[in-house]
């Protein structure tokens, strides 16, 4: 890593520049995706009031470690938060705004499966304090669906969303393309259905088949079959970029699309590094305190989590190496890029001239404006420019 490790830069107030966030990690699920390796699970019966109990007590302990601050966005994440009681996540509101001052537009995600269930506690999310859902619908054909191993239909989904517009201002969701048996044309067709749906951020993401899934497991047996090749993969990528772009929603990131000024708040401090706080099972944290930056991490068992507070969460200290190769790897994913003079902040030297310039000359990234972007040639190859820049 091309920092020099002996530097301590002053960082006290590097965060300030790109926001305080805060995310609640809902672990629970009614079923488990088959292509998902997030920390969720199924459980027969949860104890809500105990939950609501412990992310309470969650929030004052961090909020007394970080001292006051101004808190720009809160994200419920999951697992599937929409199974949450409304009670619950109006408590998490509360322990927050008693924590942190509440910025005066501070943006309040709920992600939510498009459900019956889930769909009815909208409008007491909304009265909760939540001001914009994230909607996991992932496809816009029946057959899809159940292939992905999600529960509810494409007529599910459409009611979901038309109450969710109602309900919020701001509503964003999902799609997973390169599925299975899925060509081009199919995905042409159903990415325009999905930008005439009146919405203003779209988060597309291609299929990816990790391990530890059942996805996995079957593509490792031979099982998993019909999978687009790489080169239709490269194909369907681009056809997003070009498609969106005619709509007026714009990548700002690798996966996300957005119209000017609806792009996500929360994630924007990740991709920005600046600091934000996780609080519950597996969530991880970024956290600047007395000058130092710190990564946290919560123990990943929900049991555990919830019964076990005082071993809940560990607290690492960041190295300048470990903090300018985070800022790399989240910030060259947004189509804004990294401020030169802030890496030189942080790592104590700039990036390498000669690879900079390596990288330019193939048109993968620019310069300008004391920034460095990757440019539409550069984003499918993302994974080797950072790597030629941490080289």
């Amino acid at each position: 890593m091309p920092c020099a490790s002996w530097l301590t830069p002053a960082l006290h107030d590097d965060w300030r520049q790109n926001g305080f966030g805060l995310y609640v990690h809902w672990p629970f699920c009614a079923a488990k995706c088959p292509y998902c390796d997030f920390n969720s699970h199924v459980a027969r019966t949860i104890d809500h009031n105990q939950w609501l109990n412990s992310y309470r007590d969650e929030i004052n302990r961090v909020s007394a470690l970080t001292g006051p601050r101004v808190l720009n966005s809160i994200f419920f994440g999951g697992g599937t938060p929409s199974l949450m009681q409304p009670e619950t996540v109006a408590a998490v509101i509360d322990a927050a705004r008693d924590g942190w001052h509440f910025a005066n537009d501070i943006e309040i995600t709920l992600e939510a499966n498009p459900g019956s269930v889930e769909a009815g506690r909208f409008a007491a999310y909304r009265d909760a304090g939540v001001n914009r859902v994230s909607m996991g619908i992932q496809a816009l054909n029946d057959r899809d669906l159940r292939a992905l191993g999600r529960i509810h239909s494409v007529d599910e989904a459409r009611a979901a969303f038309d109450i969710a517009r109602h309900c919020f201002d701001r509503v964003s969701f999902d799609l997973i393309y390169a599925r299975q048996g899925q060509t081009l044309a199919d995905w042409k067709a159903e990415l325009t259905e999905a930008l005439s749906m009146s919405i203003d951020h779209l988060s597309l993401y291609q299929l990816t088949i990790e391990d530890g899934t059942a996805f996995g497991d079957r593509y490792r047996a031979g099982k998993l079959r019909d999978l687009p090749t790489e080169d239709t993969s490269a194909d369907m990528y681009d056809l997003t970029q070009e498609i969106c772009e005619a709509a007026g929603m714009p990548r700002y990131e690798v996966s996300n699309h957005a119209r000017p000024g609806s792009e996500s708040r929360h994630n924007l401090i990740y991709w920005r590094y600046g600091d934000y706080a996780g609080v519950g099972p597996g969530a991880h944290g970024r956290l600047t305190l007395n000058g130092q930056r710190y990564a946290t991490e919560s123990v990943s068992n929900p049991n555990m989590w919830l019964k076990e507070p005082d071993t809940r969460e560990t607290l690492s200290q960041l190295t300048v190496e470990e903090q300018a190769e985070e800022m790399l790897l989240m910030g060259l994913r947004i189509a804004e890029g990294i401020p030169a003079d802030r890496f030189i902040q942080i790592c104590g030297k700039p990036l390498s001239a000669s690879g900079l310039a390596q990288l330019e000359d193939l048109g993968l990234i620019r310069q300008s404006d004391r920034r460095i972007r990757v440019t539409d040639q550069g984003f499918p190859l993302l994974n080797q420019v950072i790597a030629k820049l941490l080289d």
